[in-house]
C-alpha cells in the first residue's frame, strides 16, 4: 500500500521536474533587457591596450553612464590624467594596477584584484592598466566623461 501511495506522488513530480527544465519564456522587455556576454558591443583594442563597451548612457554627454572598460596583457596602461568627475569602479574580473600623481612608474603600481572598489576623485590625477593578465572594470559616472592628459615627472 505505501508503495502505491509514493507511486501517485512521484508521476506528478516527475512531470513536473520535465517542465522546469524546458526554457524558461522571455522576459517582458516593458520591465527589463539584458545582453548576454557575447552581445556586449566591445570596441577594437586600441594602441593604449585598452577596449570598451558603452552599456548604460552616452559617457560624451551630459548624464549617468556605465561602461565595460579592459585592459589587455602585457603592460599596457594610460598615462597620469584626470577626468572632471568622479567615477565609480568596479574590477569584475584580473588584476587592475593603479598609481596616482603625474609621476608614471608602473613598476609601484598598487595591484587590485577581482571584487575591488576604486573612486577617482574627479580632478585628481591617476593612471591605471595590466600587467601579466586582462582586467575588466565596470566604470560609473556622470558624463561628460572627458581624460585630460597630465605632464609627466621623472
Amino acid at each position: 500500500m505505501k508503495i502505491a501511495h509514493w507511486r501517485t506522488l512521484l508521476i506528478p513530480l516527475a512531470f513536473a521536474g520535465t517542465l522546469s527544465v524546458s526554457s524558461a519564456a522571455e522576459p517582458n522587455p516593458a520591465a527589463l533587457i539584458y545582453k548576454l556576454p557575447d552581445q556586449i558591443p566591445w570596441s577594437k583594442v586600441d594602441a593604449r591596450g585598452g577596449q570598451s563597451a558603452v552599456v548604460v548612457g552616452d559617457p560624451s554627454k551630459p548624464g549617468f553612464y556605465m561602461v565595460y572598460n579592459k585592459w589587455t596583457k602585457g603592460n599596457h596602461f594610460s598615462h597620469p590624467h584626470f577626468h572632471p568627475n568622479d567615477r565609480y569602479i568596479v574590477v569584475l574580473q584580473g588584476t587592475w594596477w593603479v598609481g596616482t600623481g603625474p609621476k608614471w612608474d608602473p613598476a609601484n603600481a598598487k595591484p587590485l584584484p577581482a571584487g575591488s572598489f576604486v573612486t577617482h576623485f574627479g580632478k585628481q590625477v591617476h593612471w591605471d592598466g595590466a600587467k601579466d593578465e586582462d582586467a575588466v572594470l565596470l566604470i560609473m559616472g556622470e558624463g561628460p566623461a572627458t581624460s585630460t592628459l597630465v605632464k609627466e615627472e621623472n
